[in-house]
This record gives structure tokens, C-alpha cells and sequence, in this order.
């Protein structure tokens, strides 16, 4: 990754749907990254929702990707 490539939050969801989502986009040749920066879990707390981003340089390309899966969710 270019240092001046920046990472785009695309995505957020149950952690499943984003494990499927980050295949999906690697299957493209996307780089994605699963983050869940939870502020929370130093307390045990289980957050429903995890995010995905991608590189801002591959956005456009994994836009229909990221469209297809939020349509069948």
C-alpha cells in the first residue's frame, strides 16, 4: 500500500457479513481491512457491528462489489 494511499470505511455490519464482503473483494483483487475499534471492549461489551475499509485508489472499483452486498442484506 502507497503511504499516501488512505484506507475508506465502506462498510459496516455484522462481523459475518464483512468476513463475506472482504472474500468478495479480495476475489477482485481489492485489498480491504476489518477494523472494530471498539472503545468498549475492555469491558466485555461485544459491539454488533464491524467495519471494512478499502483503499481510497481501489474505492470505484469495489463500489459495485460493496452495492451488490448491501442490496442482499
Amino acid at each position: 500500500m502507497a503511504k499516501k494511499d488512505k484506507l475508506i470505511k465502506v462498510f459496516a455490519g455484522p462481523e459475518g457479513t464483512v468476513i463475506l464482503l472482504k472474500s468478495r473483494l479480495e476475489e477482485a483483487g481489492i485489498y480491504s481491512i476489518i477494523k472494530n475499534d471498539s472503545s468498549e471492549a475492555f469491558l466485555g461489551v461485544a459491539t454488533p457491528f464491524t467495519d471494512l475499509y478499502v483503499r481510497e485508489s481501489d474505492l470505484d472499483k469495489a463500489r459495485p462489489i460493496i452495492s451488490e452486498m448491501k442490496s442482499s442484506v
